[in-house]
Order: C-alpha cells, then structure tokens, then sequence
C-alpha cells in the first residue's frame, strides 16, 4: 500500500496481518477464501486440484469443512481480506492409538499474499492451537514441487520422514510426496521409540 504523505511524499503502509482459528464465515469471508482459492490452484498449491472446479463445488467444500467436528479451519487475512487457510484434522474418538497426533492440510496462501509472513504466522497458529487441545504431534505431506512451503516446514523444524514416489499426478507428471512431522509437546510422547 502506498500513501500520499506530507509534501507529496510516498509512504507505504504495512498491511494488517491476522491469523484467527474459525468456526464461521460470513458470506464476504466464504467469497473471499474462494477466490483466494482459485488463485492457489491456478498458482499449482491447489491442496489436490489441478484443475479449476466450478465455483460452487469451491463454495461447498468450504462450507462442508465447516460442518465436520474432524478438521479446525484456520484463515490467514490481509487487511481484514482472507487469503489463507489450513486445516487441522483431528483422529476421530475410536483411534486411541493415534490420539496424541493431528494432521495439517489444505494450507496455502493465495500468490497475492505472499511474501508478508502469513504462512508462517498461519503456521505459528495451528501449532499453538494443536497444543492448547492437547495434540503433541503434527503430520503433513506436501508435493517436492512446492519448494517455498517445504522451505518453511523444513525452518520451523518439521522433520522429513518420507517420500512417496507416486504422490500426485499433474499434467500426466508423477509428482513425489513429502512427509514430515513436529513434535510439538515432547513430554507427551515419551521416551523415544526406535
């Protein structure tokens, strides 16, 4: 943003940068998170699409996010515009042996919010959350094409500890698959296991 300062000198103006766990959205936010959605997948970090999809289908994916007790949307916003998300899910109740883990997905933000610190910020978020609800390790895959966000797991310290070599398929191109893991509450996992 740039403002017209004193004596016609230019300024610019930080945007406002919020990251918020959420459990609505207002028909403005659902626009929004669509469109930054459509970015992303236009911009290859589409969280599974290739293709655009009808605007609807986006609508009703987000919408349906919304209604399962399994998954916590989080949004990353600019200037009150949301541009971001990701999504915790949860174990559902019958998997005790894998209750102390949760996983992130659907975690992008749109081409035009990048470059700010949202991602990490978005990041920060999910983690402080998955913590106060007691989870004590975070799972995620991501496509090895997707460098920046590998970059950012990889700093703040995700742990690589696999790769797939039949992750994804985009334009008729087998993609390999990272998986990483945090361990965010070391005391409740234990003594390690080998």
């Amino acid at each position: 943003m740039i403002d017209q300062g004193h004596q016609g000198q230019i300024k610019s103006v930080k945007p406002v940068l919020t990251v918020a766990h959420v459990t609505e959205l207002s028909p403005a936010d659902l626009h929004d998170l669509c469109d930054a959605t459509d970015e992303a997948i236009r911009a290859g970090g589409g969280f599974g699409w290739v293709k655009l999809p009808a605007r609807d289908v986006i609508e009703r994916y987000w919408q349906g996010v919304l209604t399962m007790p399994a998954r916590l949307l989080f949004v990353a916003r600019m200037d009150g515009v949301v541009c971001g998300t990701a999504q915790l899910v949860v174990p559902v109740k019958n998997n005790e042996a894998q209750s102390f883990s949760v996983t992130l997905t659907a975690n992008f933000i749109a081409p035009w919010g990048r470059g700010y610190g949202l991602a990490r910020m978005l990041l920060e978020e999910v983690e402080k959350k998955a913590l106060s609800e007691g989870y004590a390790v975070i799972n995620l895959d991501v496509r090895e094409t997707l460098d920046v966000a590998i970059r950012l797991y990889e700093s703040m310290d995700y742990i690589h500890c696999g790769t797939h070599p039949f992750y994804a398929k985009v334009e008729d191109k087998m993609i390999k698959g990272r998986y990483y893991y945090k361990v965010i509450d070391p005391k409740a996992i234990g003594p390690e296991v080998d």
